[in-house]
């Protein structure tokens, strides 16, 4: 079997490939709008071909850039579009593109990967953690009240600025600037390429999907926040993604959907883990929330270069020993923060805590603390204090969440 990378006269086999190992057909793109493997990467993907020629499997990877704790933001492969044909699965061909593809993105020099997993139990066996996670948040209308906030001049409060609903054909520049300004300050958000939002490759509002968007503007006419929605069966409004650059911005948006006639539920999807709207409701329990799941699995290609990307919260030191069991790798390493900033280098010292490659990716954005992962017998704490050390050491500003869909 060869891996080979792929060219732009590969892009069919790609993707008739990629369809048959998860036994679909491509669908036919109406007019004006694009498919989601018109923005695929060729110059990035991997096909596995047998010996006479047959292509297997498929790999790719995007090229986004990641924001972290602290507002840094580092470059990111986003590993996509993976498959094996179902006649040549549990023979190694996933194993071996793996391995290929991250020997690969490390020749580039990039130090982080992400992916979203279509089985959690795959990727935990290549290096990858959990990172991010979404949820849904359905209110019924008739319960939808917002309750009027008791400290003035927080988010419950508009403000002066002021809402206008416009159809997604009309907005795409607006779409594209606000989500550029909110995904820089979100921790786990992607960037999305323009190339994205040109080619309308992606889930709504990226793609030209018909949808109606409500745009928040300043009170100096300025863009800051938008959500995009629609009306489907059942009176229900499902709003695909609520984006804001600040909390009053989304309480304005979400008073809007909320209040919206002739519904009888809306459904926030990708509702990010810790928003207080919930207590914003006058009924608390008026707030259902579900499918609550992962979203952005995250793996480190290279430990010290990723740990020192990042900002932190707390002065600290921890000694890591990291297993990588995949590439049959093993380092220890003194993480030392001062003043926001990490040094990471390598040490014989005995150490803090002792974890899976995939474990430091999924603690790695703040997401999940080491001491969860602890007690669930995954991370081994060397001593007592430590975990609660590790936990204030690896928190972020806010929650990560990624909504990026690729």
């Amino acid at each position: 079997m060869e891996i080979r990378r792929t060219t732009e006269q590969d892009l069919d086999v790609f993707v008739d490939t990629l369809h048959a190992a998860f036994g679909r057909f491509p669908e036919t793109p109406s007019e004006g709008r694009g498919v989601w493997w018109s923005a695929l990467e060729m110059d990035r993907n991997l096909l596995a071909v047998t010996a006479d020629g047959r292509p297997v499997g498929t790999a790719g990877a995007y090229s986004f850039e990641l924001t972290l704790p602290g507002g840094t933001v580092a470059p990111a492969a986003g590993v996509t579009a993976v498959g094996v044909v179902p006649s040549h699965r549990r023979q190694g061909v996933l194993s071996a593109m793996m391995r290929h593809q991250l020997a690969q993105l490390r020749a580039r020099g990039e130090f982080l990967s992400v992916l979203l997993a279509s089985e959690a139990p795959i990727y935990g066996r290549f290096g990858y953690g959990p990172a991010t996670y979404t949820r849904r948040l359905t209110v019924p209308r008739h319960r939808a009240a917002l309750a009027a906030p008791r400290a003035r001049g927080t988010a419950g409060d508009s403000g002066t600025g002021s809402v206008e609903v416009v159809r997604r054909a009309e907005c795409g520049e607006t779409l594209e600037e606000v989500y550029d300004r909110y995904r820089r300050a979100q921790p786990g958000a992607l960037s999305r390429p323009h190339r994205w939002w040109e080619l309308g490759a992606g889930q709504p509002p990226v793609s030209a999907a018909q949808r109606y968007v409500v745009v928040h503007r300043h009170a100096d006419g300025a863009p800051d926040g938008y959500a995009s929605y629609s009306l489907g069966e059942g009176e229900t409004l499902t709003v695909d993604e609520t984006i804001a650059t600040d909390d009053a911005v989304f309480t304005a948006l979400a008073r809007f959907l909320l209040g919206h006639d002739l519904v009888a539920q809306v459904v926030f999807k990708h509702f990010p883990p810790g928003h207080p709207l919930r207590r914003q409701l006058a009924d608390f329990r008026a707030g259902e929330v579900s499918g609550d799941t992962d979203w952005l699995w995250v793996r480190l290609l290279d430990v010290p270069r990723a740990l020192t990307a990042r900002g932190w919260l707390t002065d600290g030191e921890l000694v890591l020993d990291v297993d990588d069991p995949f590439l049959g790798e093993r380092g220890r390493y003194l993480l030392t923060v001062r003043g926001g900033r990490a040094d990471c280098v390598p040490t014989d010292r005995e150490p803090d805590l002792s974890l899976d490659i995939g474990d430091l990716g999924s603690i790695y954005l703040g997401g999940t603390t080491p001491g969860m992962l602890v007690r669930a017998g995954h991370i081994r704490a060397h001593r007592p204090d430590v975990a609660t050390l590790a936990d204030l050491l690896f928190r972020a500003e806010r929650p990560p969440h990624c909504l990026h869909w690729f």
